[in-house]
């Protein structure tokens, strides 16, 4: 007869699972379920003009509404990511393809969510033929438009400003172009990009509504989701419905905090540039429950030898190479053909840009926008400098102050994400009833989407200032507004400059959503060029849109010309670590 043993104590301890490992397996598995019942609406057949179903204003669909309305947010979020980390290290790296894409992100940061979708939505649908798939991946470019251009400049901003020292380690070591990508200027740039990388997301929230319940071209697209519920519940004047709304998004907003952002704030503390380590790092639970675990560590080993041969590989296939000679004349020759590729590009733009307004809209109509744009300007000024006075310094606490920052932080995040258009209505209501000028409330209205960009920025930029630089300055005594001069300024300005030109471009796209707002059968619509391009996208004036566009285009590069870049290139030259 054979004898039943036991595992012993010490066997159990040696049990490669834990408690930790089987709460991560079965969140992970209904993290997958979720996923998987979320897309499989997306699978359901579309052909326009038909009508997708509409939404729903009972509170027990919220639950599925705001689950597919976050996972449009993360697929966007993940492209975002993608394009940052190419697109922003090839402007970095040429010089010649930074005069390029540099303007040219300028250009797309420029253009409003609203006039993507414009462009955008017949494409995918055309793309995606008999399936709603078409208007999702509409919806989520549009948020991916609203997400990318912030974590874009961020990143090109960090690898413009690598310390030297740590760039002169990695000469010296001839690390490959791989190596030094994901051993340097990655984990240099990581702090600011998951800051920035958190604002956009939040910053995606606000445009949620538009890219859920479409009206372009006199068409009108509805997916389910939250932004659509609400836009159905300022339509059905239905204040209970709007409340529901609030207590769902802050419900989800505090979920994907503690669940994703928060742990990534503690792990990225270890790329912190200083020689002596924070008085407090942050900490998440559950990236405690991960160090807990063992799975995640077994995982990786048994990955690490695939992970060593890609690396490796692609190694061997970025090979630091020394710069090749360039004769003086030569670089004159390219730098003339550079120039005249350039003046003919313009020169075939203005040359189009005339034809299509003696053959459209008519040269009146260009003044018309101009003006408009410089009502929109006027809003977008005061509202920079409201914003920096005011959050720069909390920002900077924040950043300074790791108690500060995991009790503020929370709140911090959640006000940045709550999305602002979903206080629109009760303001529409407040405005009224005060008799104040939509003209000055929607100054208000577009800080409450674009404001957050200058605080995350100054806490990441504050977050950076390495530990031993403030010791060395509360050593010699340094207070008040000598530190900010000598220590917090030079520190955090490149940070501010990039949150500085993402809060504009927020605010020029959050325009077109502030300078008209709507409850019920009552519209306030505001003077400027946000509410023209609003009014031309409803009716689906191509000409119209396409000159508005245009206009605040021309506004937010010129901008970003005349001023910010040569922020960025004080900041390069003289406040670098």
């Amino acid at each position: 007869m054979l004898k039943r043993t036991f595992p012993s104590p010490e066997a159990l301890r040696r049990f490669p699972f834990g408690l930790a490992d089987i709460a991560l397996i079965l969140g992970t598995l209904v993290l997958i379920g979720l996923i998987a019942r979320v897309g499989a609406g997306t699978l359901v057949s579309f052909v326009p003009p038909d009508v997708v179903p509409g939404v729903s204003l009972n509170p027990r669909h919220l639950p599925y509404y705001a689950a597919s309305s976050t996972l449009r947010m993360f697929i966007a979020l993940f492209w975002s990511t993608l394009f940052t980390l190419i697109y922003g290290y090839v402007a970095a790296k040429s010089r010649r393809a930074e005069r390029v894409l540099v303007p040219l992100l300028d250009i797309l940061q420029s253009v409003p969510v609203l006039g993507f979708l414009s462009i955008t939505v017949t494409g995918f649908i055309a793309l995606f033929p008999g399936s709603l798939l078409g208007l999702e991946a509409a919806s989520i470019f549009a948020i991916f438009t609203s997400q990318v251009w912030n974590m874009t400049f961020s990143f090109y901003q960090s690898l413009k400003m690598v310390p030297s020292e740590l760039d002169e380690a990695a000469r010296l070591y001839r690390l490959s172009l791989w190596q030094r990508f994901t051993k340097l200027e990655v984990p240099t740039a990581m702090i600011g990009l998951i800051w920035n990388a958190m604002m956009s997301f939040g910053g995606g929230w606000f445009f949620v509504a538009a890219s859920e319940a479409i009206s372009v071209l006199n068409q009108k697209y509805t997916l389910p989701g939250i932004g659509s519920y609400v836009a159905a519940a300022i339509a059905a004047e239905n204040l209970p419905a709007l409340g529901w709304a609030f207590l769902t998004i802050a419900v989800v907003i505090l979920l994907v905090d503690q669940l994703f952002w928060r742990p990534l704030i503690a792990w990225s503390d270890k790329f912190r540039l200083e020689q002596s380590s924070a008085a407090e790092a942050p900490n998440s639970w559950l990236f405690d429950l991960f160090k807990a675990a063992r799975l995640p560590r077994l995982i990786g080993r048994a990955l690490t030898p695939v992970g060593e041969t890609i690396n490796s590989l692609l190694s061997s296939l970025t090979p630091q190479r020394p710069p090749l000679p360039v004769g003086k004349n030569q670089q004159v020759v390219g730098d003339r053909l550079y120039n005249f590729g350039l003046l003919f590009l313009i020169g075939a733009l203005v040359v189009a840009g005339l034809h299509f307004i003696f053959t459209t809209v008519g040269l009146g109509e260009v003044f018309r926008t101009f003006v408009l744009g410089l009502f929109t300007l006027g809003r977008v000024v005061v509202l920079l400098v409201v914003a920096t006075l005011i959050w720069t310094p909390i920002g900077v606490a924040i950043g300074f102050n790791p108690r500060l920052s995991r009790l503020l932080q929370p709140v911090v995040q959640f006000l940045a994400s709550f999305p602002a258009n979903f206080i629109f209505p009760f303001a529409t209501l407040f405005f009224i009833r005060s008799h104040i000028s939509i003209n000055w409330g929607s100054i208000f209205l577009m800080s409450l989407g674009a404001q957050w960009y200058i605080l995350f920025n100054s806490i990441s930029g504050a977050m950076s200032i390495p530990t031993d630089l403030r010791e060395m300055a509360a050593d010699i005594g340094l207070r008040g507004w000598r530190l900010w001069r000598k220590l917090i300024i030079p520190g955090i300005f490149s940070a501010w400059v990039t949150g500085g030109i993402t809060a504009s471009g927020g605010a020029w796209n959050a325009s077109i959503i502030a300078e008209v707002v709507t409850w019920g059968q009552t519209t306030l619509t505001a003077s400027g060029l946000g509410a023209y391009i609003a009014k031309a996208t409803e009716v689906g004036d191509w000409p119209r849109i396409t000159l508005g566009i245009g206009m605040m285009s021309l506004y937010v590069v010129g901008l970003n010309r005349v001023l910010w870049r040569q922020l960025y290139q004080l900041a390069e030259k003289k406040y670098h670590l």
